[in-house]
């Protein structure tokens, strides 16, 4: 395979969740959750092969766009598989997904309830043993650089306000709602102005 063809079958999906797929956490025909797609690049090829995924923006210009897309591709259902909604007020029952992917979404959270929401229905529509894959800031490596706030919103180095995961508060979580790490915990530092982490957690 080319490396164009490469670029057209992988778009721009996570590097990370791409290293999910290849170990083979996503089996086929898996139901996925892509929570806060944005343009769908997380959830192409996972589209395009197989999976029963539904995306839910809360952009509808965004969600609109991929349904123009999809319904030009004639294989789904635009309707069911694309939605505008909030993460703290998903529509979908109890354990309806094997797999929830969250992708630079919930780093803007408003305040530790707003992000405690959304945590808690991303948590109350995955399947036991499902996982949940978040990539968000933090602030692992760069504590000093920072001051952080009673809402969980920070002003980083890199001059934008974000909120941002911490150990402690991932621990907390991990006791909260029952949930194990399914890979290890992953910080990627760009030159000390912001760390985007990688949190892969299973549901117990």
């Amino acid at each position: 395979m080319h490396l164009t063809e490469l670029r057209e079958e992988l778009g721009r999906i996570d590097i990370y969740l791409l290293d999910l797929i290849l170990k083979g956490t996503y089996a086929e025909n898996a139901r996925v959750l892509d929570a806060g797609s944005g343009g769908g690049r997380n959830s192409t090829w996972l589209l395009n092969n197989g999976y029963d995924v539904v995306c839910i923006d809360r952009d509808a210009t965004t969600v609109d766009a991929l349904k123009a897309y999809w319904t030009t591709q004639n294989t789904i259902n635009t309707d069911e598989r694309f939605l505008v909604g909030e993460l703290d007020a998903l529509p979908f029952s109890d354990n309806d997904f094997d797999h929830i992917i969250c992708s630079a979404v919930l780093h803007f959270a408003e305040n530790h309830a707003h992000f405690e929401a959304m945590i808690s229905e991303l948590v109350r529509v995955l399947k036991p043993g499902g996982t949940l894959f978040i990539r968000m800031t933090s602030d692992v490596g760069i504590e000093s650089k920072i001051t952080m706030s009673e809402t969980g919103v920070v002003r980083i180095p890199d001059g934008s306000d974000r909120y941002l995961i911490t150990r402690e508060s991932l621990n907390d979580l991990l006791t909260k709602y029952n949930l194990t790490l399914a890979a290890p915990f992953k910080n990627v530092n760009v030159e000390d102005v912001r760390v985007m982490s990688v949190v892969v957690l299973r549901k117990e």
